[in-house]
């Protein structure tokens, strides 16, 4: 999808639109501020000058997507509001609204069904969809269907996406990045020469900033260097698997199927705090934070009815570096003050002097909640007893 969650809000606020916005910072339904000036005005009538700029924005967020506008002054996903604020600061802010969003993903992934049944959930944004069984699924290349699909998500959303079509998932990520938005990109086989490898070597989807890295000094810039250097060379300076995996990458080269369902691996809770905190000075925050996550962890295994063996904390400190400890247990648990005793004990291993930006739990090694033996201690209500020991003391 097309700036997925920034597109969302452009149906609501269609004045908006043609203006750099990026969505972040705060998890508001809506925009409170704004709508409370204009209370008796519909969203649609709400003057541009209203909106909130990202030039008096403070605090610690995140940017979750931007328009492809604000992407023009280098503001994208992932990046801090205030550094996105230098960039950009003529920016308008709105919060994320996650309960609209995910009712758009539903949509139009319900809408894709309808037409290609054989579809793997990539996120709340993106698809693999395959095409080779589905009448027309092969005509002008794949370019008919994917009109179809476009057309169809627009009249059912509103929303436009980006389409890559080619033999496997691996080019197909990379083309349907080619012409956003509301592009359809077709590759070939015969073109991963001419179309694949003067791309950046980040443009593969597994090779991250590390490989790229260590990529650039070996003096490999694009997919084509790469793709020069033997198998053998790649596996020497990579290793085993990583190495095989990447020449294949390079050449264009991957079998995996298209995966209707899947389980997952893991989950996971973590906040970035508006101020640093510290494990003393703030003890009493920290513990109510770390309750909280700890029980909206146990929520979601069995609101989606799975347990957990392996209990894991996450620590970000002030100097951005990370810090990760887990404890495995001999049951399968989704008992909230279990999962909270464990991780509290995880947290007695990490230096807790540092000033800490980021808390997490994960729960992993799961299992379908039915299909294990019962989780010994049975699981208790969703709620921590008020009695439980504060655990961040350091020690």
């Amino acid at each position: 999808m097309d700036a997925f969650f920034a597109s969302v809000e452009l149906l609501r606020y269609p004045q908006l639109k043609g203006l750099p916005v990026v969505i972040g910072g705060g998890r508001r339904r809506v925009d409170e501020q704004v709508l409370q000036r204009y209370p008796d005005v519909p969203l649609s009538r709400i003057p541009v000058e209203a909106f909130p700029l990202l030039k008096d924005y403070v605090g610690r967020g995140v940017i979750t997507t931007a328009t492809y506008p604000a992407r023009q002054f280098g503001v994208g996903s992932a990046m801090g509001m205030m550094k996105a604020a230098k960039l950009c600061p003529q920016a308008i802010v709105l919060p994320v609204d996650f309960e609209e969003v995910r009712r758009f993903s539903r949509t139009f992934k319900g809408v894709i069904r309808d037409i290609a049944p054989l579809v793997e959930d990539r996120g709340i944004d993106e698809v693999y969809i395959d095409f080779t069984e589905v009448p027309g699924g092969q005509r002008d290349g794949g370019r008919v269907l994917a009109r179809l699909i476009q057309k169809s998500i627009h009249e059912a959303t509103g929303l436009t996406c980006s389409i890559g079509v080619a033999p496997n998932k691996l080019i197909a990520k990379m083309a349907s990045e080619f012409n956003k938005p509301n592009g359809i990109s077709i590759v070939y086989p015969e073109d991963v020469q001419t179309r694949i490898w003067p791309l950046p070597v980040r443009k593969i989807n597994g090779i991250g900033p590390k490989s790229e890295a260590k990529l650039h000094r070996l003096h490999l810039h694009t997919i084509g260097d790469i793709a020069a250097q033997s198998r053998e060379w790649l596996v020497d300076n990579f290793g085993q698997a990583y190495g095989h995996w990447m020449h294949d990458a390079a050449w264009g080269r991957d079998d995996r199927p298209v995966v209707t369902e899947s389980e997952p691996v893991s989950m996971s809770r973590e906040t970035t705090f508006d101020r640093d905190l510290h494990a003393v000075r703030d003890r009493a925050e920290l513990g109510a934070i770390f309750t909280d996550l700890c029980t909206r962890v146990a929520e979601d295994l069995r609101r989606k009815g799975y347990v957990g063996k392996t209990i894991g904390i996450k620590l970000r400190y002030d100097d951005f570096r990370t810090a990760t400890r887990d404890h495995t247990l001999d049951h399968f648990t989704d008992d909230p003050a279990l999962i909270r005793r464990t991780a509290g004990q995880c947290l007695k291993r990490v230096d807790l002097a540092p000033r800490l930006r980021l808390l997490g739990v994960r729960v992993g090694k799961l299992a379908r909640a039915g299909e294990v033996p019962q989780a010994a201690p049975p699981a208790a209500p969703l709620q921590v007893a008020e009695h439980t020991p504060d655990l961040f003391q350091g020690g």
